[in-house]
């Protein structure tokens, strides 16, 4: 349970300026009329790439990181634990978007992502989205509670339905085999390591990691990217 005792945020990592949420989607926001454009930066990781039709020059919102799509592993072939200790095999999760979170129930980070998290799996849970939530106690000592007792704190505290795995590594030589993968098939300016609690991974329905976003990015500002991947693209290589 976050609380004015636990170390804050701001005062172990500064590396990200935190930014307003976008307001909910109420149709695709993936076409831009715009006269002439070469594809530039935006913030959160979302890029901007031009194409043409009956004359406009348009403007299609692209994903800067995402996995190509190739014959090797995605999401799909990993299997984990549950948060009582049963395997799970993520295949059970195709034809789905998925939403990979590190948590913690002790950061300052903990209540707003939580409750943000919550908001969007009971609004999109019914077309097919899930979060799945892997806790870590890596990060300033912030999840060290047992896995019952962290499963009690999320469902009771936040009300979360979500699936919650068995508490992993992110980094170091004990980084959970779906870790691993996650970090090498998005990098980026993040490199290899998880820098605290509450990163995110998107990733499309055929497993393969879309976009990564840092700590400070709130649930909802991901919500216009998986609107898009529950309703009009399959995959990253359509985005």
């Amino acid at each position: 349970m976050a609380s004015s005792s636990y170390a804050p945020f701001s005062a172990v990592f500064s590396g990200f300026a935190a930014t307003k949420p976008n307001p909910p989607p109420t149709c695709s926001a993936f076409l831009v009329p715009k006269r002439r454009s070469n594809s530039r930066n935006l913030k959160n990781g979302v890029s901007l790439k031009s194409w043409n039709k009956h004359g406009f020059q348009f403007t299609s919102r692209n994903l800067s990181v995402y996995a190509r799509a190739t014959e090797e592993k995605t999401v799909h072939d990993f299997t984990v634990k549950d948060i009582s200790g049963k395997d799970v095999s993520l295949d059970k999760f195709k034809g789905k978007p998925l939403l990979i979170v590190n948590v913690a129930s002790k950061c300052g980070l903990t209540s707003s992502n939580y409750t943000e998290l919550s908001q969007l799996y009971d609004k999109y849970r019914n077309q097919g989205f899930e979060i799945l939530a892997f806790p870590c106690n890596q990060f300033g000592g912030q999840e060290p509670e047992s896995n019952p007792d962290i499963k009690r704190f999320v469902c009771t505290r936040f009300k979360a339905e979500f699936p919650i795995f068995d508490k992993v590594d992110v980094n170091g030589p004990s980084t959970a085999p779906i870790y691993q993968f996650l970090k090498s098939k998005s990098g980026g300016f993040l490199g290899d390591l998880i820098k605290w609690n509450f990163e995110k991974f998107l990733v499309d329905k055929k497993g393969n990691v879309v976009q990564r976003y840092p700590p400070t990015t709130s649930p909802l500002q991901i919500e216009v990217l998986i609107f898009d991947l529950l309703y009009h693209f399959t995959s990253s290589k359509e985005l």
